[in-house]
């Protein structure tokens, strides 16, 4: 893989694990709570990241943790929990295939966030790439 940045083969794993995520939450929501199917996921998430930090003797980097930090870190899981409660409950009653495609136009918000907050260039590729995302989920939801 030289030449082949790992950044990429991280995003990808990512892309490749969320479909996997989709999948198995529309099958595991057959008859249950979206908020506690979302509690359960948590859960269990809650256990194998803390395990993988254990496990890599990284707890002790908690100490060093700024204030700063524990606020950006607190508010990124307070939207990733909001996140995660609205995709469970579009999953149980949409389906997979569109709510995925939606739930994936956090892209354009990212983008555009990303440029007013972290003042991230917007090029001309990224701008071209937002606009076929967007084009993409309105083909999507024009009936």
């Amino acid at each position: 893989m030289s030449g082949f940045p790992l950044w990429l083969v991280y995003a990808l794993l990512s892309a490749f694990f969320a479909a996997l995520t989709a999948i198995f939450a529309k099958a595991g929501l057959k008859d249950v709570n979206s908020d506690l199917a979302t509690a359960i996921r948590t859960a269990v998430i809650l256990v194998i990241t803390w395990g993988i930090v254990l496990f890599r003797g990284n707890a002790g980097g908690v100490s060093g943790l700024t204030r700063n930090n524990w606020l950006f870190l607190v508010l990124s899981a307070v939207a990733t929990g909001m996140s995660w409660l609205f995709y469970y409950r579009a999953l149980q009653i949409g389906r997979v295939q569109e709510v995925s495609i939606i739930d994936k136009g956090s892209i354009l918000f990212t983008i555009f966030l990303s440029f007013f907050f972290l003042r991230e260039p917007l090029t001309a590729r990224v701008l071209v790439a937002a606009g076929l995302i967007f084009g993409g989920m309105l083909v999507l939801i024009w009936k």
